[in-house]
Protein backbone atom coordinates (compact mmCIF):
# COMPACT_ATOMS: atom_id res chain seq x y z
CA UNK A 1 0.00 0.00 0.00
CA UNK A 2 1.39 3.50 -1.04
CA UNK A 3 -0.54 7.01 0.23
CA UNK A 4 -0.08 10.09 -1.91
CA UNK A 5 -1.38 13.17 -0.60
CA UNK A 6 -2.63 16.45 -2.23
CA UNK A 7 -4.99 19.39 -1.41
CA UNK A 8 -3.19 19.35 1.63
CA UNK A 9 -3.27 21.42 4.13
CA UNK A 10 -6.33 22.72 3.61
CA UNK A 11 -8.53 20.30 1.86
CA UNK A 12 -6.53 17.56 1.95
CA UNK A 13 -7.09 13.83 -0.36
CA UNK A 14 -4.97 10.74 0.09
CA UNK A 15 -4.76 8.53 -3.04
CA UNK A 16 -4.17 5.13 -1.84
CA UNK A 17 -2.66 3.08 -4.32
CA UNK A 18 -2.81 -0.73 -3.70
CA UNK A 19 -1.76 -3.77 -5.24
CA UNK A 20 -3.60 -6.57 -6.36
CA UNK A 21 -6.22 -8.16 -4.19
CA UNK A 22 -4.79 -5.59 -1.52
CA UNK A 23 -7.32 -4.32 0.98
CA UNK A 24 -7.58 -0.70 3.13
CA UNK A 25 -10.46 -0.14 5.87
CA UNK A 26 -11.75 3.52 5.73
CA UNK A 27 -15.38 4.79 6.24
CA UNK A 28 -17.74 4.31 3.05
CA UNK A 29 -18.61 7.51 3.10
CA UNK A 30 -14.71 9.40 3.03
CA UNK A 31 -14.25 7.49 -0.22
CA UNK A 32 -14.65 10.13 -3.56
CA UNK A 33 -13.60 8.06 -6.67
CA UNK A 34 -11.58 4.97 -7.49
CA UNK A 35 -10.29 2.99 -10.53
CA UNK A 36 -12.46 0.09 -11.49
CA UNK A 37 -13.42 -2.87 -10.14
CA UNK A 38 -12.88 -1.96 -6.33
CA UNK A 39 -14.97 -4.33 -3.83
CA UNK A 40 -16.33 -3.53 -0.73
CA UNK A 41 -17.81 -5.02 2.34
CA UNK A 42 -19.63 -3.12 4.36
CA UNK A 43 -19.34 -2.80 8.19
CA UNK A 44 -21.46 -4.92 10.07
CA UNK A 45 -24.63 -2.81 11.31
CA UNK A 46 -24.13 -1.21 14.20
CA UNK A 47 -20.20 -0.95 13.73
CA UNK A 48 -20.28 2.76 13.30
CA UNK A 49 -18.17 4.29 16.52
CA UNK A 50 -19.84 7.85 16.69
CA UNK A 51 -22.63 9.47 16.16
CA UNK A 52 -23.45 10.61 12.39
CA UNK A 53 -20.21 8.49 11.16
CA UNK A 54 -20.41 5.78 8.71
CA UNK A 55 -18.88 2.37 10.34
CA UNK A 56 -15.64 1.30 8.68
CA UNK A 57 -15.85 -0.57 5.14
CA UNK A 58 -12.87 -2.51 3.70
CA UNK A 59 -11.69 -1.99 -0.10
CA UNK A 60 -10.43 -4.28 -2.18
CA UNK A 61 -8.71 -3.87 -5.08
CA UNK A 62 -8.95 -5.76 -8.18
CA UNK A 63 -6.78 -8.22 -9.90
CA UNK A 64 -4.67 -6.12 -11.91
CA UNK A 65 -4.70 -3.41 -8.57
CA UNK A 66 -5.56 0.00 -8.47
CA UNK A 67 -6.15 3.45 -6.39
CA UNK A 68 -8.85 4.64 -4.02
CA UNK A 69 -9.03 8.31 -3.15
CA UNK A 70 -10.52 9.33 0.48
CA UNK A 71 -10.94 12.29 2.24
CA UNK A 72 -12.20 13.24 5.70
CA UNK A 73 -15.77 15.02 6.49
CA UNK A 74 -14.37 18.41 6.72
CA UNK A 75 -11.40 20.71 6.12
CA UNK A 76 -8.20 19.43 6.92
CA UNK A 77 -5.28 17.97 6.26
CA UNK A 78 -4.59 14.25 5.87
CA UNK A 79 -1.09 12.36 7.10
CA UNK A 80 0.66 9.10 6.34
CA UNK A 81 1.90 8.17 9.15
CA UNK A 82 4.47 4.95 8.44
CA UNK A 83 4.87 2.25 10.60
CA UNK A 84 7.90 0.27 10.81
CA UNK A 85 6.97 -3.07 12.91
CA UNK A 86 9.86 -1.75 15.55
CA UNK A 87 7.28 -0.16 18.00
CA UNK A 88 3.51 0.68 17.69
CA UNK A 89 1.86 4.00 17.80
CA UNK A 90 -0.76 5.54 19.85
CA UNK A 91 -3.13 7.13 17.85
CA UNK A 92 -6.36 9.68 18.56
CA UNK A 93 -9.70 7.87 17.63
CA UNK A 94 -10.71 10.61 15.94
CA UNK A 95 -7.88 10.78 13.24
CA UNK A 96 -7.83 7.30 11.59
CA UNK A 97 -8.84 7.51 7.90
CA UNK A 98 -7.37 4.71 6.72
CA UNK A 99 -6.13 1.36 7.75
CA UNK A 100 -3.98 -1.36 6.05
CA UNK A 101 -4.72 -4.69 6.95
CA UNK A 102 -0.81 -5.07 7.59
CA UNK A 103 -1.36 -2.36 10.64
CA UNK A 104 -3.79 -3.34 13.79
CA UNK A 105 -5.62 -2.11 16.79
CA UNK A 106 -4.62 -3.19 19.80
CA UNK A 107 -7.71 -3.16 21.95
CA UNK A 108 -6.20 -3.67 25.12
CA UNK A 109 -2.99 -2.50 25.07
CA UNK A 110 -1.50 -2.25 28.29
CA UNK A 111 0.27 0.99 28.14
CA UNK A 112 -3.47 2.95 27.46
CA UNK A 113 -4.87 0.77 30.47
CA UNK A 114 -1.88 2.57 32.50
CA UNK A 115 -3.36 6.26 31.41
CA UNK A 116 -7.01 5.37 31.60
CA UNK A 117 -7.92 2.57 33.81
CA UNK A 118 -10.92 0.29 32.76
CA UNK A 119 -12.42 3.32 30.72
CA UNK A 120 -12.13 3.58 27.21
CA UNK A 121 -10.05 6.33 26.44
CA UNK A 122 -9.78 9.03 23.51
CA UNK A 123 -6.82 7.14 22.66
CA UNK A 124 -6.29 3.28 20.66
CA UNK A 125 -3.05 1.98 19.91
CA UNK A 126 -1.90 0.31 16.38
CA UNK A 127 1.12 -1.34 15.78
CA UNK A 128 2.57 -3.72 12.43
CA UNK A 129 3.75 -1.87 8.76
CA UNK A 130 3.02 0.48 6.47
CA UNK A 131 1.35 3.63 6.53
CA UNK A 132 -1.95 4.49 8.60
CA UNK A 133 -3.56 7.50 6.91
CA UNK A 134 -4.52 10.03 9.45
CA UNK A 135 -7.28 13.00 8.75
CA UNK A 136 -6.23 16.37 10.78
CA UNK A 137 -8.40 19.36 11.33
CA UNK A 138 -5.50 21.27 10.63
CA UNK A 139 -2.01 21.24 9.12
CA UNK A 140 0.34 18.49 11.12
CA UNK A 141 3.27 19.98 13.71
CA UNK A 142 6.17 17.57 14.77
CA UNK A 143 7.11 18.38 17.84
CA UNK A 144 10.68 17.18 18.99
CA UNK A 145 11.34 16.65 22.67
CA UNK A 146 14.88 16.84 23.82
CA UNK A 147 15.82 14.55 26.61
CA UNK A 148 14.47 16.10 29.82
CA UNK A 149 12.38 18.70 27.93
CA UNK A 150 8.56 18.81 29.35
CA UNK A 151 5.52 19.93 27.17
CA UNK A 152 1.98 19.84 27.64
CA UNK A 153 -0.57 18.99 24.71
CA UNK A 154 -4.17 19.14 25.11
CA UNK A 155 -6.14 15.98 23.52
CA UNK A 156 -8.33 17.86 20.77
CA UNK A 157 -5.30 18.74 19.38
CA UNK A 158 -3.31 15.61 19.64
CA UNK A 159 -2.83 13.36 16.82
CA UNK A 160 -0.31 10.35 17.76
CA UNK A 161 3.03 9.81 19.57
CA UNK A 162 5.07 6.54 19.75
CA UNK A 163 4.56 4.09 22.60
CA UNK A 164 7.86 3.99 23.68
CA UNK A 165 7.38 7.90 24.82
CA UNK A 166 6.69 8.86 28.64
CA UNK A 167 3.44 10.47 29.12
CA UNK A 168 1.24 11.06 32.09
CA UNK A 169 -2.23 12.07 31.71
CA UNK A 170 -3.84 14.52 34.54
CA UNK A 171 -6.90 16.75 35.35
CA UNK A 172 -6.17 20.64 34.44
CA UNK A 173 -9.12 21.71 36.76
CA UNK A 174 -9.21 18.17 39.55
CA UNK A 175 -12.79 20.44 40.29
CA UNK A 176 -14.09 20.75 37.04
CA UNK A 177 -15.57 18.52 34.35
CA UNK A 178 -13.80 16.11 33.00
CA UNK A 179 -14.18 13.06 30.10
CA UNK A 180 -12.07 9.96 29.74
CA UNK A 181 -13.66 9.56 26.31
CA UNK A 182 -13.29 13.28 25.01
CA UNK A 183 -9.93 14.50 26.47
CA UNK A 184 -12.50 17.19 28.21
CA UNK A 185 -10.92 19.34 30.66
CA UNK A 186 -7.77 17.00 30.80
CA UNK A 187 -4.33 17.59 29.53
CA UNK A 188 -1.34 15.45 28.53
CA UNK A 189 2.40 15.95 29.80
CA UNK A 190 5.12 14.38 27.80
CA UNK A 191 8.84 14.29 29.36
CA UNK A 192 11.71 13.86 26.27
CA UNK A 193 13.23 12.56 24.29
CA UNK A 194 10.33 12.16 21.93
CA UNK A 195 8.45 12.99 19.27
CA UNK A 196 4.60 14.09 19.31
CA UNK A 197 2.20 14.68 16.41
CA UNK A 198 -0.34 17.67 16.98
CA UNK A 199 -3.07 19.44 14.64
CA UNK A 200 -2.71 23.04 14.05
CA UNK A 201 -6.87 23.01 14.77
CA UNK A 202 -9.06 22.06 17.47
CA UNK A 203 -10.57 18.60 16.64
CA UNK A 204 -14.29 18.65 15.67
CA UNK A 205 -14.83 15.55 17.87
Amino acid sequence: MQVKTRHTPSFGVARVILAPGEAVQAADDAMIASSFGFTEVPAARGGARGHGRSGPSVFTAPAKGGWIDLAPAGPGDVYPLEFTGRSGWCVAKHAVLARPSSVRVDAGWTGLQTLFGSDAGFLEHYSGTGPLVLACAGPVDQLNLEPGELITVRPAFLLAYPDTQQVRLRAVDPSGPQSIRTGEGLALDFAGPGMILVQARKSRN
